[in-house]
C-alpha cells in the first residue's frame, strides 16, 4: 500500500496552513458551509489556499448549498477540490467536474464503492460531522467501500493508527481532533495526527 493520503479540514489562520504543510498534509480543507465555527469567505481561503504547494490539495467543504453557489466559492476562493457534505445528487459532481479539480463526496451512509456518484474521493464521516464524535468504526457491520476513501469523524492523535490498522482506510480527514478548543487548531496535535496517522 502507498502511503497514507492525510487531510487537515477546517483550517482558518496561515500558520495552522503552514503547520499542516510543514507535516506532510496531502490536503488542507477550508469550510465554506454556514454555521460552522470553522467557516471562513472565499477572500481569507484564497489567501490561505495562496500559501499552499501545487502539491497539496486545498478544499473547500460546502454542505447544503446551491451548485452555483459551491462554484462561485470555488472559482473565487481558488481552491482545486470540491467537498459535498450534504445530500447532493450525482448532479451536483457533474454540473462541479472541471479540468483540474477533485471532487469528494461526504456521506454518513454506507457505500460500496468510491465514485457512485462520480466523485474522485469518498469520505466516510460520523452521522454528525464536525463534532468530534467518534462512530464505530470497529464493529462487525462495518465494510469498507472499494476504491479511495478517507475516514473522518472524531479521529485524533490518539485513536488514528488503530482506525487505520481497523479499517484499511485508503486516507483520513481531521478537524476537531487537532483543536485545542472548537474551532482553534493546535499546531502540536496537527504534527502529532499527520505522524501518528502514518505510524
Amino acid at each position: 500500500m502507498s502511503e497514507l493520503f492525510v487531510k487537515i479540514c477546517g483550517l482558518k489562520t496561515g500558520p495552522d496552513v503552514d503547520v499542516a504543510v510543514a507535516a506532510g498534509a496531502d490536503a488542507v480543507g477550508f469550510v465554506f458551509a454556514p454555521g460552522s465555527p470553522r467557516t471562513i469567505g472565499a477572500d481569507a481561503a484564497r489567501e490561505l489556499a495562496a500559501r499552499v504547494p501545487e502539491s497539496v490539495l486545498t478544499v473547500g467543504v460546502f454542505r447544503g448549498q446551491p451548485v452555483e453557489e459551491v462554484r462561485r466559492l470555488t472559482e473565487e476562493s481558488g481552491v482545486r477540490g470540491v467537498q459535498l457534505h450534504g445530500d447532493e445528487g450525482p448532479e451536483y459532481y457533474e454540473a462541479l467536474r472541471a479540468e483540474g479539480r477533485t471532487l469528494l463526496r461526504a456521506t454518513a451512509e454506507h457505500v460500496e464503492r468510491c465514485g457512485e456518484y462520480g466523485e474522485d474521493l469518498l469520505l466516510l464521516d460520523a452521522p454528525d460531522p464536525g463534532s468530534g464524535k467518534p462512530w464505530n468504526w470497529g464493529s462487525a457491520q462495518f465494510t469498507a467501500p472499494e476504491g479511495r476513501w478517507l475516514l473522518a469523524g472524531g479521529l485524533t492523535p490518539g485513536s488514528v493508527r488503530e482506525a487505520v490498522e481497523t479499517t484499511g482506510a485508503w486516507g483520513v480527514d481531521v478537524s476537531s481532533g487537532v483543536e485545542r478548543e472548537r474551532g482553534v487548531k493546535d499546531p502540536a496535535l496537527i504534527r502529532a495526527f499527520v505522524e501518528a496517522a502514518r505510524g
